[in-house]
This record gives structure tokens, sequence and C-alpha cells, in this order.
């Protein structure tokens, strides 16, 4: 007989690999687009081997993939992508102008009661993002480099971390 705390364990770690494990397949598919018998089986063991280590490293009590996540994360990162390119245009005028008017400067963005996940988007984001790069992340605060005080100023006005936090899983 098996005690009922290991069965509502047992039906836990099920319920975390099915929420995980069908958005990572229709991922799969709609990026391969194949589906010829070799190609759905080695997406099926892509995804049962993405499981298992996820399992193994003891993710599941942490984070996973759920539907409202993935339903919110390509509008997330269309707005990334744009970020990233006006960015990438404004730091190649900075640089490449006659008088490069680059004044570098170190600051912290806040953090607060965010999620360890949360807390990796949101630093990712801004390194991500040319002219700026993330050198610490603590439990309040991520310490940004910036190439001026204008991205810094960008992210102290808080639009890329009010996107994170519309990511954030557990709200």
């Amino acid at each position: 007989m098996v005690p009922a705390g290991a069965l509502r364990e047992r039906s836990k770690v099920m319920r975390w690999i099915v929420r995980m494990a069908l958005p990572l397949a229709v991922f799969w598919l709609v990026l391969s687009g194949h589906v010829e018998p070799l190609f759905l089986a080695l997406g099926g063991a892509s995804v049962v081997l993405v499981c298992w280590v996820s399992l193994r490293a003891d993710l599941a009590e942490q984070h996973a993939v759920t539907f409202p996540l993935a339903l919110r994360l390509p509008r997330y990162l269309l707005w990334l992508g744009k970020e990233m390119l006006v960015s990438s245009v404004a730091v190649v005028w900075k640089v490449w102008s006659p008088r490069p008017a680059l004044r570098p400067v170190v600051t912290a963005t806040p953090s607060r009661d965010m999620p360890d996940l949360s807390q990796v988007v949101y630093a990712n984001s801004i390194t991500l993002t040319p002219g700026t790069l993330s050198l610490d992340v603590a439990d309040d605060r991520i310490e940004v480099h910036s190439l001026d005080e204008a991205n810094a100023d960008t992210l102290h006005a808080g639009a890329m971390l009010r996107r994170v936090r519309q990511l954030e899983i557990y709200r």
C-alpha cells in the first residue's frame, strides 16, 4: 500500500509534467513544422528529456511553463525586440557620431518582491537591450551598467519592469 502523501506527491509531479510537456511539445511542433514519424519521435524524445532534466534539477517545485505565460510571452518578446532595435539604432548613433557623448554610469534598478525567474528575465532583458548590461542581481535590485544616463533613466521609468511583472506566473 502506497502512503497518501506519496500519492499526492506523485500526482503533483504528474500535473507538473503535463503542464510543462504540453506547451513544450506544441512549441516544438510550431517551430519545426515537421509531422513525419521520425521528427515527431525526436521531438517527443526531446520533450521527455527536458522534463526529466527539469525534474532532476528540482525545478518542478519552482517553475513551470504555463498556458497563461505561453500566451503572454510572444507579446513581451515582440515588445523586447522593438526595444532592442530602437536601442541598437541609438547606440550606433551615439558611438559613430563625430563627438560621442558617452558618459557611462552604473546604477541600480529595483526588483523587489519578484520571483527568481522574473528577476532572471528582467536582468537578461536589460542585458539584451544594447547600451545596458546587468552586472549583479540581488534580492531587491539589479545593478546595471549603462552607456549614458538616458538609458539608466529609461530603466528607472519602469516600462520594462512592468512588462516583466505582467509575465509573472504566480499572479
